[in-house]
């Protein structure tokens, strides 16, 4: 007879750390929000807690397969009605959710990705958020080519050497990001900022 095991939930101290601030923010800018897709639910920490939080949202979770059982661990766990298993996207790969979402979140994502894998992102946002709808993201950037602190220019060295494509510039996204507007640019904690677009 086989036992069904059930995954232990993924944990990242990072995502522990920011998960407050990171509401705050989205408390105001998805205020009218009803639908939000998040890009790279990695652990399924933040959509736990910030579904949890924002009851309003209907909140759909995606990443590449491999982290889907993690995420399914949280999900399963918190019993939220607005909290959606995970759809399979992997920027360059799969095509863009099809879900009538009005919101899109993603938290660390952009510098982990190689360039091409960001700037295809942005351009998939400008293009597929509706109008009216808000992008918020969150992580570290450079801005006009300089670093926030030491720690962060040293962080995106070892990302580099360890094969990510590293930090991208706020002037990047702008530019991949045509038929958004950068409404907000909120310093966080550990030298990171949080991006809100909107697409009017």
């Amino acid at each position: 007879m086989e036992v069904a095991t059930v995954m232990e939930k993924p944990f990242s101290q990072a995502c522990e750390n920011n998960k407050r601030p990171i509401l705050e923010i989205l408390k105001r800018a998805f205020a009218h929000t009803q639908q939000v897709l998040e890009i790279g639910s990695g652990t399924g920490q933040h959509a736990s807690y910030l579904a949890a939080h924002l009851p309003h949202l209907m909140w759909h979770t995606s990443d590449q397969y491999e982290y889907h059982d993690g995420i399914n661990a949280w999900v399963s766990e918190s019993s939220l009605s607005n909290l959606i298993q995970p759809i399979g996207f992997k920027v360059g790969v799969d095509p863009f959710p099809a879900l009538p979402f009005d919101g899109i979140f993603s938290a660390n994502t952009a510098h982990i990705m190689q360039k091409h894998e960001a700037k295809l992102l942005m351009e998939l946002v400008s293009q597929k958020l509706p109008k009216g709808g808000t992008f918020c993201q969150y992580g570290p950037f450079t801005q006009s080519g300089i670093f926030s602190s030491q720690s962060n220019a040293e962080f995106h060295q070892s990302l580099v050497e360890r094969g990510y494509g590293g930090y991208r510039d706020i002037d990047e996204l702008k530019a991949w990001a045509k038929r958004l507007t950068l409404k907000e640019m909120i310093t966080m904690p550990a030298n990171n900022l949080k991006l809100v677009w909107t697409k009017e």
